[in-house]
């Protein structure tokens, strides 16, 4: 929080999102979001989307549905969560009890120029995961609160959808690795999809 704007810092959030992780599994959306989680440090088990826009929940689900015995979170922007908006139905159906989905919402676009998102006038997220199913609905807005909705990500439960209020600036980029290919293979081995020796952090 700063001033006299209530939403939260972007990195300040992913910082107590992934405060104690263990052994969770990351799925990044296109942009922002990647840079907030390489800006703790390029860890394995993030798996970064550069150029699937919309695509991260239905990647999350996925990946929660392959590895039932690890906690997955997703953490992906507004922009990219509104391109891919059928996801949140068949995550609505499907109902993983150990996916966690973070949108951070700063109302803007700003992989394009920070244009105003549809977020910023009316369309409501939570709205839509309510509507889709998901019952474990957040709205967060203070770090109190988010940090009980990291806590519950590390529960057994059901599936979890938070939508995080933060500030529309743009903190300088944290760039992780662009390889595909690299990305690929590490996660696989740090999912346990795949046995190799450990990677090296």
């Amino acid at each position: 929080m700063s001033g006299n704007d209530p939403r939260l810092d972007r990195r300040e959030a992913i910082r107590a999102l992934l405060a104690g992780r263990g052994d969770l599994l990351v799925v990044t959306g296109l942009g922002s979001t990647t840079y907030d989680a390489a800006s703790l440090g390029d860890d394995p088990r993030n798996f970064y989307l550069w150029g699937a826009m919309g695509a991260a929940a239905m990647v999350g689900l996925g990946l929660a549905l392959a590895r039932p015995e690890r906690r997955v979170l997703v953490v992906t922007g507004d922009g990219e969560m509104l391109m891919g908006l059928g996801s949140l139905a068949t995550i609505g159906v499907m109902r993983p009890r150990n996916l966690a989905i973070a949108v951070f919402d700063n109302g803007h676009y700003g992989e394009t120029g920070m244009q105003a998102s549809h977020t910023a006038q009316t369309a409501s997220l939570t709205g839509v995961a309510r509507a889709c199913g998901i019952e474990h609905v957040r709205d967060i807005a203070d770090m109190a609160a988010l940090a009980a909705f990291a806590r519950e990500i590390h529960a057994a439960g059901d599936t979890l959808f938070a939508r995080v209020a933060i500030r529309a600036d743009e903190p300088p980029r944290v760039l992780p690795p662009r390889d595909g290919v690299l990305l690929k293979d590490r996660f696989r081995r740090a999912s346990g999809a795949e046995p190799g020796p450990p990677d090296q952090r």
